[in-house]
């Protein structure tokens, strides 16, 4: 499945603290995408990067950032190791 993101689409990154979240959260800042929150479980009340706060669950961000309450307009950007039980 694609998925478009515009101008409009606000991001939320799944992960932002990881190695591989983080990498591509700065590269996605640095294109000019909106990033507006990162999600990690137990590190909810950092920041990732000024504006981009980062919340212990996705329901959490969706709920504290302003504009964003439709997940399905709103893009969470999953970002973490593979999972080593998955087949392709």
């Amino acid at each position: 499945m694609s998925i478009f993101a515009d101008g409009n689409t606000r991001l939320i990154v799944q992960g932002i603290t990881g190695r591989d979240g983080s990498f591509h959260a700065k590269q996605m800042l640095e294109y000019g995408t909106r990033l507006v929150a990162g999600v990690t479980p137990g590190k909810g009340g950092q920041t990732f990067a000024p504006g981009v706060p980062i919340f212990n669950t996705v329901a959490e961000a969706v709920r504290a950032v302003p504009g964003v309450d439709d997940v399905s307009r709103d893009l969470p950007v999953d970002i973490g190791p593979p999972d080593p039980d998955a087949t392709c």
